[in-house]
């Protein structure tokens, strides 16, 4: 067992999103122990902090969107952009995907997400590393709950934007502040659970957005 395998197991027990029960994750069971223990493994393998460890309203939205209409996917190259612990992504080979890819830049994510794909007995390919930029291989982008930050957002979204000329583009947000006023067509809407820990109230409001073509 790897160092970074051992801490997962430490300090996560398995459990299944409100929103999407169908799927078992590791996941934090308190927001604080993980947060204090993952800043003494950031000191020592200069890592981010755990948010792998939750599953984020965005993720359970498009987890669920997708079980509900598996059609959308199945047969489809997806790509679960900034997976976290790689919930959509599990949803989209749970629903018949073709090829799954779960990108993402915290390595202790990429661990978590390969253990939550076995967890689930489904086959999802890592994307190491910041694919902002790659050329399009996909015909099916997610994105859950990406817009928390000026910088983040600028990063990536001329790239998402671009990218939705040849692919579907879906982002999945919780009414985060940098989510852009245009460009963007709602399709579906789900109030999803959570935790006073995580957010400042117990249900989300997600608005499932497609990114237009220019």
């Amino acid at each position: 067992m790897t160092d970074a395998t051992a801490f997962l197991r430490a300090n996560t027990a398995i459990d299944r999103p409100g929103l999407v029960p169908e799927i078992a994750l590791h996941l934090a069971t308190e927001i604080t122990p993980i947060w204090q223990a993952t800043e003494t493994w950031l000191a020592e393998h200069n890592i981010p902090p755990p948010f792998w460890a939750f599953a984020w309203p965005g993720s359970q939205a498009l987890a669920r969107h997708v079980l509900d209409h598996p059609a959308l996917v199945a047969g489809k190259r997806v790509l679960d952009f900034a997976a976290g612990g790689g919930l959509a992504a599990i949803a989209c080979a749970q629903a018949g995907a073709a090829a799954v890819e779960a990108a993402e830049i915290d390595p202790l994510a990429l661990v978590a997400i390969a253990a939550n794909a076995a967890l689930n007995a489904v086959q999802i390919s890592a994307a190491v590393g910041d694919v902002v930029g790659s050329a399009c291989r996909w015909d099916l982008i997610l994105c859950g709950d990406v817009c928390y930050e000026a910088p983040m957002t600028a990063h990536i979204l001329p790239w998402l934007q671009s990218m939705a000329a040849t692919a579907e583009v879906w982002i999945a947000d919780p009414g985060r502040t940098y989510l852009p006023r245009a460009g963007l067509e709602e399709f579906a809407r789900y109030r999803v659970p959570t935790s006073l820990e995580l957010e400042d109230r117990l249900t989300r409001e997600v608005g499932l957005y497609r990114v237009a073509r220019r």
